[in-house]
């Protein structure tokens, strides 16, 4: 899957929008607005798919191939 930008900006966006109306206790709203934005990058680059292709010679002949993955 293509990283899609504006999901993590609206992620982040989300984030500082709670802890905009978080006025109680401006430590425990900082760790909260950290925590939010970490899990909103790892879930981004999570969200990724890597493909790659395959090419080289081995004593058998030519190797060729392709593949997929996820980031984790």
């Amino acid at each position: 899957m293509a990283l899609v930008k504006d999901t993590l900006k609206a992620a982040i966006y989300a984030a500082f929008a709670e802890a905009r109306t978080k006025t109680d206790d401006p430590e425990a709203a900082m760790n909260r607005l950290a925590d939010q934005i970490a899990t909103a990058i790892d879930t981004f680059v999570k969200s990724g798919t890597v493909s790659t292709v395959v090419t080289g010679t081995c004593p058998a002949g030519a190797v060729n191939g392709t593949g997929t993955g996820s980031i984790s």
